[in-house]
């Protein structure tokens, strides 16, 4: 906000956009757009005080609003909440709301409406420490076909990945299979 108000300030000593833009490293589209802004509000007048942060604050970045759209799963919630506690999956409410009681809605706003009414818990991960050279973890992963030079076709290829534990070193090589000697 501290910008803005300098902005404010330098156009109130009648300095040009580019010379406000050059001097605070802007561009001219900001300038141009505080410069409404000002103008708008009456800023520029050298008869009032420079506006103060809070109320650049107020201006800029006016409060939000809370949503006041109501969710089309709201009728069914104490449906939902039970089939919830049951364990039920958000595909198998979504279908048996369609289903059972005439919903129309989309599955997305069915999903939506049970993240809102039961938020997930992030899992917990735990980091475990090695000393250097102690363990390395492998895995494959699929690399589409690639050329094999040996017997001169293309061919599934994999992604064999190396991590070091402690260092988080990688090393990548493409392979044609998937076998411990690999």
């Amino acid at each position: 906000m501290n910008e803005v108000r300098e902005i404010i300030y330098r156009l109130r000593q009648k300095e040009g956009n580019r010379t406000i833009a050059k001097a605070m490293k802007i561009s001219k589209t900001t300038v141009k757009k505080y410069r409404r802004l000002a103008s708008r509000h009456g800023y520029l007048d050298p008869a009032r005080p420079l506006p103060s942060i809070e109320e650049l604050g107020r201006v800029i970045h006016p409060p939000s609003h809370p949503r006041q759209m109501r969710s089309t799963v709201e009728p069914y919630e104490t449906i939902v909440r039970k089939w919830l506690q049951d364990e039920v999956e958000m595909q198998a409410i979504w279908q048996r709301l369609s289903e059972d009681h005439g919903y129309s809605g989309s599955y997305s706003s069915v999903r939506r409406y049970i993240h809102r009414i039961q938020p997930t818990e992030p899992e917990a991960t735990c980091r475990i420490e090695t000393a250097p050279g102690e363990e390395a973890q492998v895995d494959f992963g699929s690399a589409g076909l690639q050329w094999d030079s040996r017997t001169g076709k293309r061919r599934k290829a994999w992604m064999f990945v190396m991590m070091l534990s402690w260092s988080r070193h990688q090393y990548v090589e493409f392979v044609f299979d998937q076998k411990v000697p690999t």
